[in-house]
């Protein structure tokens, strides 16, 4: 009986720390036309909720993003440019809570996914610690 109370405590904390259904809200510029996105802490006017569904994509939005894009040397009568993108995201499954490089024809991109509010802003992304430490205490009940 007391495993049953230990296990329905645990189920409680991970609902309480959790925000389904609840638009997340991200940091949403580009530096290519407010230079405040290459902030380390970006303004908190720059910090808006997501819309809930990608109405193109047909999905919801469940991460922020932030994106460091560089294109060295001229593509399309386009001079080299680098930028910072900040926005909403969704799918990287593989990716939530990491960074992955991607490279093509004249450029480069590092893209950082994360999955709790306002974690796209400075250098590194953090998980939620309310997440954290949720699951640390539901992990000391059993």
């Amino acid at each position: 009986m007391a495993h049953a109370g230990k296990f329905f405590v645990g189920i409680v904390i991970v609902l309480i720390f959790s925000e389904k259904g609840k638009a997340i809200k991200c940091y949403q510029c580009n530096s290519h036309n407010d230079t405040r996105c290459e902030y380390e802490k970006v303004p908190e006017d720059l910090l808006k909720d997501c819309p809930i569904r990608n109405t193109v994509a047909n999905k919801d939005y469940i991460l922020c993003r932030k994106i460091k894009q560089s294109i060295d040397f001229e593509v399309n009568g386009l001079p080299p440019d680098s930028r910072i993108i900040r926005s909403c995201g969704f799918i990287e499954a593989n990716y939530k809570n990491k960074c992955y490089h991607k490279s093509g024809y004249g450029g480069r991109q590092e893209v950082c996914a994360c999955d709790s509010d306002a974690c796209n802003n400075g250098n590194a992304l953090f998980a939620s610690i309310f997440t954290v430490v949720a699951a640390i205490f539901s992990t000391k009940l059993f």
